[in-house]
């Protein structure tokens, strides 16, 4: 692939003049002003308890002042877990659905919405669809409900923010792990800071090579990411960030459903080509240069720049069941296709911070500006029937599959399209410190999105279509703090999803209105123990209009209106005796409330209406709980549970994935050198399905049964 490298060298230069991700941390203080809160992204942090927070505001603001659930999962959690995904990461947060993502890519559905373009990095979109990895992320954030004033188009459930590691620090770790499924994967973290603050550097990677508890899954992935540094003087500096990720696997859309349920079958049983190293691999390439200027003009305004550019490929080849299962003679057939993706695309956000004093009130005010721009280019090669149907193969048993040898040049002429999506945004958020018990935080965003896409059928046929969409995204809050201890909120938002979001216009889809969300929150955020443990509680209704499904064969389904009301607790700590504790719990009721719709994905039931249906891959219950002890002398132990409730693997509600309790530990031994650590997943071999695709009754994922990494650490 040729990655367009002319772009990464123009945002460099550029930076130094346009404008961008400004620095609003309004905390709490007793002061007559609001301090300057400095994000250097170096910070070191050996706890589980994270006081602020950088996505909720675009800067480090306290969490008790921000009047929304912000979950963080801090680094130290994601170490001691072991955590080897995204995935891994995020069922440490409640309320989050994991989906499978086609077997390509990070996806979750966060408060009963599916968020597949709802993923951030440092405050940037990075809607590619991938695998991202965890060498160069420092900890995740997630924000519960609409978050469009700052970030835009999407995040109906909310949105994720991955906060990367930025230098600033003096840090030497190598690292490798190797594990019961003969997987093998080393990281590098090498970082310098000057005496004198005026150049610092930080170097990231890993390497990885692996199987899987999946019969012919495989991993091939490597990740560099290097950034410097650099200030000007104390009021002005210049960050320079760049990232790269090839990865390389096969693609697993999982197992079928059978009368209701998965398939009964070992949770290793793939079922797509015999040959699926090489008919059936899913191979992303992704490139990114990031640079950010800032410059504090004085005590009243500050300014800061952030352009970023990225370059995307993905190869897809897979083979996978084709219709429904036949469940009267408990077969499939399978159809084979392939899919080719290139895209690039900027964004600059530029903003100005103003503090300032109105009578009585203190404000801190952000401008902002956003434009940009990105390219998505597509050729979907059609699907070629390679077992049963009409390609002169018996179909497939799902009970006990024998598979077939796939050729992986044997697909039909491509249909071609050529996307482009053009953003510009302004927005103004203000937060106000009303008195010493009264905080308010209110904000607006209008959303000029423009698409246009030229397509070509396989036969040759070109058409062109387009649309821009325009929206007001607003957002209020109110903050009320009894006390130092105490913080109670009350909060609404709203936020749109415009057609071709993700994917580019269709005719199926170019003359759909945006969706609509809105969330109205109440809640309370209370710190005990000195602030060595805090704790979230919220309560909440989320609605989504004139919302659209994608079966897997692309087809366009309206399926309505939902409504998701819920509750929220989290518990976080790091307590005297070396305990830590990270804990949470989520009750979601997710119904669709309109809808004309039918579910036709299944035909033993025959067309189910949507209406009344719960919203897919999102349990009612969910719960989570790690905790560590250290025994002194460089000994840890700790473990935890994941619990979580039925869900519904598509829309009409006619297959249930079944809920499951997980339980992991680990031990480790660290000293000022080096860190041996032993994690053990899924303790007592329970069989579960971890995820599934949304709105097929198929294509569901089983998770891992018990497996054990043992990792090393040296620090030099």
């Amino acid at each position: 692939m040729n990655f367009r490298l002319q772009p990464l060298y123009l945002a460099v230069l550029a930076t130094c003049s346009l404008s961008s991700l400004s620095s609003l941390a309004w905390a709490q203080e007793s002061a007559s002003s609001l301090p300057a809160i400095e994000v250097s992204g170096a910070r070191t942090n050996d706890g589980y308890v994270a006081p602020t927070a950088v996505s909720a505001t675009k800067s480090e603001a306290p969490l008790r002042d921000v009047p929304q659930t912000i979950n963080v999962v801090p680094a130290q959690v994601i170490r001691d877990q072991n955590a080897a995904s995204l995935q891994d990461v995020l069922k440490n947060v409640p309320g989050l659905g994991l989906s499978t993502g086609d077997g390509q890519r990070d996806q979750v559905f966060i408060r009963g919405f599916t968020a597949i373009g709802d993923q951030f990095v440092d405050g940037f979109r990075d809607d590619a669809l991938y695998f991202r990895d965890l060498s160069n992320v420092e900890n995740v954030e997630v924000i519960k409900g609409p978050a469009a004033v700052l970030y835009g188009r999407g995040s109906s459930g909310g949105l994720i923010n991955r906060v990367s590691k930025k230098p600033g620090v003096d840090i030497s770790d190598v690292g490798i792990t190797a594990n019961s499924t003969a997987g093998r994967r080393a990281e590098l973290d090498l970082g310098r800071a000057a005496g004198d603050g005026a150049l610092s550097w930080r170097l990231t990677g890993a390497v990885e090579r692996g199987d899987s508890y999946r019969a012919q899954q495989f991993i091939d992935r490597k990740a560099i990411a290097p950034s410097l540094a650099l200030r000007f003087s104390a009021d002005t500096k210049l960050l320079l960030q760049a990232d790269y990720l090839e990865d390389r696997r096969v693609m697993d859309f999982g197992i079928p459903s059978y009368r209701g349920r998965p398939v009964a079958v070992d949770p290793g049983t793939y079922f797509g080509a015999r040959n699926a190293r090489d008919a059936d691999f899913v191979q992303s390439r992704v490139a990114s240069t990031t640079a950010t200027f800032t410059h504090r003009f004085n005590d009243e305004f500050s300014f800061r720049n952030g352009l970023r550019y990225y370059d995307y490929h993905l190869n897809r080849n897979n083979t996978n069941i084709n219709g429904n299962v036949n469940e009267t003679n408990g077969t499939m057939a399978l159809n084979h296709a392939k899919l080719v993706r290139d895209e690039n695309g900027w964004f600059n956000q530029s903003e100005l911070t103003q503090k300032l004093t109105l009578g009585q009130t203190r404000h801190e005010i952000l401008y902002g500006v956003e434009v940009g721009s990105q390219s998505k280019d597509a050729a979907t090669y059609g699907g070629v029937a390679v077992a049963g149907g009409t390609s002169g193969v018996a179909p497939v048993s799902i009970f006990n599959p024998v598979l077939p040898l796939v050729n992986p040049d044997r697909v039909t002429a491509p249909s071609l399209t050529y996307g482009t999506y053009d953003t510009f945004a302004a927005y103004l958020q203000d937060s106000i410190t009303l008195n010493a018990q009264w905080k308010a935080l209110v904000g607006l965003r209008h959303d000029s999105f423009r698409q246009q896409a030229r397509l070509v059928s396989a036969a040759g046929v070109p058409s062109n279509l387009s649309r821009t969409d325009t929206a007001y995204s607003p957002r209020a809050g109110l903050v009320w703090q009894p006390s130092e201890t105490q913080s109670y909120y009350l909060s609404w938002s709203r936020s749109f999803q415009p057609s071709g979001e993700n994917f580019a216009l269709a005719t199926n889809n170019a003359d759909l209105a945006p969706e609509n969300t809105r969330n109205t929150e109440v809640g309370a955020k209370y710190d005990f123990w000195e602030g060595r443990a805090s704790a979230t509680v919220s309560v909440f209704r989320l609605e989504r209009d004139n919302i659209k499904s994608t079966l897997p064969n692309n087809t366009i389904v309206p399926v309505g209106k939902q409504r998701t009301d819920g509750a929220e607790f989290t518990f976080s700590a790091d307590l005297k005796q070396g305990w830590k504790l990270l804990a949470g719990y989520a009750y979601l009721d997710a119904v669709i409330t309109e809808s004309s719709s039918f579910d036709t994905s299944v035909t033993a039931a025959g067309n189910v209406p949507f209406k009344g249906k719960n919203a897919t891959l999102t349990p009612r219950h969910s719960a989570n709980l790690w905790l560590t002890k250290e025994l002194g002398e460089g000994f840890i132990v700790g473990g935890g549970a994941n619990a979580v409730g039925a869900r519904f693997a598509n829309p009409g509600n006619t297959v249930t994935l079944p809920g499951y309790v997980t339980a992991d530990a680990m031990a480790a031994y660290r000293t000022a050198r080096y860190e041996l650590q032993l994690n053990v997943g899924n303790i007592f071999n329970t069989g579960y399905i971890i995820s599934g695709h949304g709105s097929s009754p198929n294509l569901s994922l089983p998770g891992a049964p018990r497996n054990v990494a043992l990792s090393l650490r040296y620090h030099m």
